[in-house]
């Protein structure tokens, strides 16, 4: 077994599809319209799905924005400088929430970057 994707539902795909594409550097791997279900599902990744996670994101057309709720952490990204790479996200438009620097209570380097309906994405500096 394997994980294949993780699935977020998403208020304005466009404007996520820009965001993970555009800021964070992944790619469009596919996308799917679903008339008769009013919803739209695009996956995206930084490598195929036949080789690795991805995500999975999900339009319902007629929702424009959703409670993230309590239970839901984060996405977390291997970076090799994370420093930099909030430097270029922030260039590109995204919204850094946390600067880069150790974890509480460890020395791990981590920053987190929050999506346009709020999902955090944790960078984490893998040297």
């Amino acid at each position: 077994m394997r994980i294949l994707h993780t699935m977020l539902r998403v208020g304005d795909l466009d404007r996520s599809l820009d965001f993970y594409t555009s800021v964070l550097g992944m790619k469009q791997l596919r996308r799917q319209d679903f008339p008769e279900g009013r919803f739209t599902l695009a996956f995206v990744g930084y490598q195929d799905e036949a080789d690795g996670a991805v995500l999975e994101l999900t339009h319902n057309w007629d929702t424009s924005e959703y409670e993230l709720g309590t239970g839901y952490g984060h996405i977390a990204l291997a970076v090799e400088d994370a420093c930099k790479a909030c430097d270029e996200i922030r260039a590109r438009g995204g919204k850094v929430v946390r600067e880069a620097g150790p974890m509480k209570h460890g020395s791990t380097v981590i920053a987190f970057v929050e999506d346009p309906d709020g999902y955090r994405i944790e960078l984490i500096q893998r040297a």
